[in-house]
């Protein structure tokens, strides 16, 4: 005979699930305004946080709100706060656009060259999230990188001579807009926007030219018309973009991080793991183990996970997922 059981719920694992626990360290405040701040990162105290790398600075900006900056990062615009921390390695950053513009007869009238260094940290930008872009008709953007390895430079090309309508389907391809990709492991990098033709023939609809790293997810070309002009505001230029910046917990392999267990970031529950780019200078990551989910960088943040499945009970076997389990029926 058949019974069937509309729904059972079995708990597979050893530890079922429980409600949502914070990601930060126990005691330590876990947002900086609306910016969650999971640990390894820790905010107010440095013991909140793994390490002096991870230790963020939460301060008020000129209208009081919290914002949430990375201590040893420098750019050369105060636009850099961040916006998310994913435990997957990755945090968002805005920073600013470099500008170059020119009036009528020819002559710049105002410029602004970024830099940016993620200093000694486990953090670099992320080669496969961040393209770099330039925008305008008589654009030619240049930028430097420095990896682990090497120093070198890139460039493109944006030039137009009538008005180009900047839409999300414009290709980039250097009508009105050039992309570039960036290399692997960039710690620093230095660009800036310069014209060919001082923007003679297009400055009535087309004033300025842009260059910024972005975000592939979250970049509009559409939000860069031609006709853009950088605002200044607080006696400095704010127009930015969205950065992704990767992060490890240390910069060794997984063998030298279990080798000193007193520094080794995983927790209970948790294991060691490479960013998908591949192991190297970059370093390693933690994440739970099958059948559990939470923060695996606390002792104790891998949780258990709680199983619901449908299945049909038999008068002498239960079947699940394609295995038969014998139980007793109590017939004789």
């Amino acid at each position: 005979m058949w019974v069937f059981l509309p729904m059972v719920v079995l708990s597979l694992w050893p530890v079922a699930a429980s409600t949502a626990r914070s990601a930060a360290k126990p005691g330590c405040q876990e947002k900086c305004g609306n910016v969650s701040v999971p640990y390894p990162f820790g905010i107010l105290e440095p013991s909140c946080a793994m390490n002096d790398n991870f230790f963020l600075n939460c301060t008020s900006n000129d209208e009081g709100h919290p914002e949430l900056y990375v201590g040893d990062m420098t750019t050369d615009a105060s636009s850099q706060s961040i916006s998310n921390i994913e435990l997957e390695g990755t945090v968002t950053v805005r920073i600013a656009a470099a500008f170059s513009c020119y009036n009528k007869t020819g002559i710049e009238t105002k410029s602004f060259k970024q830099s940016i260094n993620l200093g000694s940290g486990p953090f670099m930008l992320s080669d496969t999230r961040n393209i770099f872009t330039a925008t305008g008709c008589d654009t030619k953007a240049w930028v430097n990188y420095i990896t682990y390895e090497s120093t070198y430079g890139a460039g493109c090309l944006s030039s137009c001579t009538e008005y180009v309508e900047m839409t999300d389907e414009n290709p980039c391809s250097g009508s009105g807009c050039c992309q570039t990709s960036i290399p692997k492991g960039i710690k620093s990098l230095f660009y800036y926007v310069y014209a060919a033709d001082n923007y003679w023939n297009v400055s009535d609809f087309n004033p300025c030219g842009f260059a910024f790293l972005a975000d592939k997810r979250s970049l509009k070309i559409s939000d860069w018309p031609l006709s853009r002009t950088p605002i200044y505001e607080k006696e400095e230029y704010a127009i930015a973009t969205d950065v992704v910046i990767e992060w490890v917990a240390e910069n060794k392999t997984c063998e030298q991080a279990k080798a000193n267990t007193s520094y080794y970031a995983c927790g209970a529950n948790a294991h060691c793991t490479y960013p998908e780019s591949g192991q190297g200078p970059q370093g390693y990551r933690c994440s739970c183990n099958e059948g559990f989910e939470g923060n695996p960088y606390l002792n104790d943040g891998c949780q258990g996970k709680l199983v619901i499945a449908f299945c049909t009970v038999h008068q002498d076997y239960m079947y699940f997922f394609g295995s038969i389990l014998r139980f007793k029926s109590g017939k004789r």
